[in-house]
């Protein structure tokens, strides 16, 4: 009779360990296939604008003089630093880390929680990942194939960012791209552990939302108090490591060490949690509701679905407004005596003085994302669809208008609410003008609800095509961004509905864009609803 030798304790732990990362490869595949027009946009959009910013502030700043008047005034103005952060050196590509790395970073950081939370925890609550599970895929291969997704964007980000600046100098180059992509990574890693932690996606992506805005205020308070980003605050934020490893300012390479920990730690606490849950399950279960229900109309199923997300987004803006509000009496001096930048604070708040200038375009810049806002509330209505939680209300009284309409109200009057918490924050950060002010973001709103009208309109007739309500207020975004900087034709610029209102304070007032603006918002959602009441559920 034959004895069989005992696997050693090491082959056997390979064994396990490459059985829980089975079907990583083909995860893998399958992510980037279905991010295909995500990743590489969100990626041109962060390496491509910081890649091409020395073209801008070349433009700016053209004088050895102009540049060295920068790093002057922003070592004396707190409020300004609490912003952008500190200047290192008076070199172009130092311009491009002092003004970009921040907003940069935050945005890398904001795409990588998408990205992780979208294949880990929303699989889960949709199904399809306990599906996926019943064939060869191992318990941490769906971590492991959004990890290495969020790797994979962050990675072309940085090398977007090092071929745009390395003519300016390829260390500083290479510091600047892996600042960016290592404040992604890391925020990737805590969206990881959170999407463990919780049982919807939703509290998923708001637990690293609220990270990364506590990750913002501690570099905003740190920078306010140091003009050397030297402050204890600063440190403990991962977007004033970006700021510390001062690329094209004298690199310090050892700050990447905090960057690889961070990741190290975060990631082995995700794999450590997934391995102890059950697939659909969490750490933190959603409490059971009471015995008789509370929620009595579709409207109120769209408030108590959308509450969490609208409270976030207000405070956020407000915070946001206090702190534009409170940079602007350093505005003057910051632009001085340089055409450049007045030339496109004119073009992006109009012509009517610095201060006025600023906030307008401060204000437009808020409106842009709140656009942002009313098209992730809109397509709330596809998610709720497409994850089959929305047939069982349509099944009872309920009509499609009706149902809709409850999470329209919360979109539209939503985008409203924060634009009057902008304007609230900015007039109570400048501490004066407040109705100039609030009138300046109120004039927005029919713009804001134009590009969600568009939302709904492709929702109801294009349901499988509801990305373009995206695409819509991407491309405005980005011309609102960058036109002003690139100087764009404006028969481009007015695919923007923002191109069309004016910018207040310090301009008339204009009704003719404002009503027809509204006019158009009200046919647009008219058909997009229309569209919903004839078309089938699910198959569009």
């Amino acid at each position: 009779m034959t004895s069989l030798s005992p696997v050693p304790v090491s082959v056997a732990s390979r064994r396990r360990g490459s059985r829980q990362l089975a079907g990583t490869g083909a995860l893998l595949r399958l992510a980037l296939r279905r991010d295909r027009v995500m990743v590489p946009l969100w990626v041109l959009l962060i390496g491509g604008t910081t890649a091409s910013a020395t073209n801008t502030l070349g433009q700016i700043y053209d004088t050895p003089a102009e540049r060295a008047g920068v790093v002057t005034s922003m070592a004396a103005n707190s409020s300004l630093r609490s912003l952008y952060g500190p200047v290192f050196n008076d070199s172009l590509g130092a311009l491009v880390t002092w003004r970009y790395v921040a907003f940069m970073a935050a945005f890398a950081a904001l795409m990588s929680l998408l990205l992780v939370v979208r294949h880990t925890r929303e699989e889960e609550e949709t199904g399809r990942q306990e599906m996926l599970s019943a064939a060869m895929v191992g318990r941490r291969a769906p971590l492991t194939a959004s990890l290495l997704v969020a790797l994979i964007a962050n990675t072309g980000i940085a090398l977007l960012v090092v071929l745009g600046l390395a003519g300016e100098g390829m260390g500083g180059a290479l510091a600047l791209g892996l600042g960016i992509g290592g404040v992604g990574m890391v925020f990737a890693t805590l969206a990881a552990v959170a999407a463990q932690l919780t049982e919807t996606a939703r509290l998923a992506k708001g637990l690293t939302a609220a990270g990364l805005g506590l990750a913002w205020v501690l570099k905003a308070a740190g920078d306010a108090a140091s003009d050397d980003a030297s402050h204890p605050l600063t440190w403990l934020s991962p977007i004033g490591w970006a700021e510390n490893l001062r690329a094209f300012g004298g690199e310090r390479w050892w700050v990447l060490l905090l960057f690889a920990g961070a990741v190290a730690v975060l990631t082995g606490l995700a794999y450590v949690l997934t391995g102890r849950r059950d697939i659909g399950m969490s750490f933190m279960p959603a409490r059971p509701g009471p015995a008789e229900g509370r929620i009595a109309t579709a409207a109120g199923l769209a408030w108590r679905l959308q509450r969490g997300s609208l409270l976030g987004w207000g405070i956020g803006f407000l915070v946001a407004g206090v702190m534009f509000g409170g940079i602007t009496e350093g505005v003057a001096d910051l632009v001085g005596d340089n055409e450049q930048t007045k030339a496109m604070l004119a073009r992006l708040g109009g012509q009517s003085g610095i201060t006025d200038s600023f906030l307008a375009a401060m204000i437009s810049m808020l409106g842009m994302i709140a656009a942002v806002y009313v098209v992730q509330s809109v397509l709330r209505l596809n998610g709720e669809e497409t994850s089959q939680r929305g047939e069982p209300v349509l099944a009872g009284a309920v009509g499609r208008v009706r149902w809709a309409a409850g999470h329209l109200l919360i979109a539209f009057g939503g985008a409203a609410l924060l634009m009057l918490l902008a304007g609230a924050g900015l007039a109570l950060g400048y501490g004066e003008r407040a109705g100039a002010i609030l009138g300046g973001c109120l004039v927005l709103i029919p713009a804001i609800w134009l590009i969600g009208s568009v939302a709904v309109l492709v929702y109801g007739l294009l349901p499988r095509a509801a990305v373009l309500g995206w695409v819509y207020a991407g491309l405005c975004l980005g011309l609102g961004w960058l036109g002003a900087a690139f100087d764009l034709p404006k028969r481009a610029l007015d695919v923007s509905p923002f191109e069309h209102l004016p910018r207040l304070p310090g301009n008339a007032m204009e009704w003719t864009p404002f009503l027809t603006l509204l006019a158009l918002s009200a046919l647009a959602t008219a058909a997009g609803l229309a569209g919903l009441r004839r078309r089938d559920l699910q198959t569009g």
